[in-house]
């Protein structure tokens, strides 16, 4: 059976909403988290970090203004520093997130999103 698919979002985002119409459009169930009032906790961050491809560049907005506005350099912090961060201000996070516990989308990624819907339709099928 799949696991949840866990959305974290923000509704004024317009990746987030995309997605959200997209998740409805192929009737996936999700529980929906919004980003700045629950955010992800730093052993949360920890599981999709080692779900992401690319480590904490799959997570980590640098481009956002309240990156911009720290004028750190992300090099110089220890990685339990850096989740500290992010857990502390997720305006720092990519959005949105989808995650099952197996795998992790960041972003409004409609083909992933799509493969995803087409397994989780053929585990859900399968079960009598």
């Amino acid at each position: 059976m799949a696991n949840e698919l866990m959305f974290y979002t923000y509704p004024s985002c317009t990746s987030c909403r995309k997605t959200k119409a997209f998740l409805q459009e192929q009737h996936l169930e999700v529980s929906e988290r919004h980003i700045f009032r629950n955010a992800p906790s730093v052993d949360e961050l920890k599981t999709l970090l080692a779900l992401s491809e690319n480590g904490v560049d799959s997570l980590l907005a640098t481009r956002s203004q309240a990156f911009k506005q720290l004028d750190i350099d992300v090099d110089d912090l220890k990685l339990s520093e850096l989740l500290k961060l992010m857990s502390d201000n997720p305006k720092l996070l990519k959005r949105p997130i989808l995650t099952d516990g197996n795998e992790v989308i960041v972003g409004y990624d409609k083909a992933t999103i799509e493969a995803y819907a087409r397994r989780y339709e053929s585990t859900t099928s399968n079960v009598s």
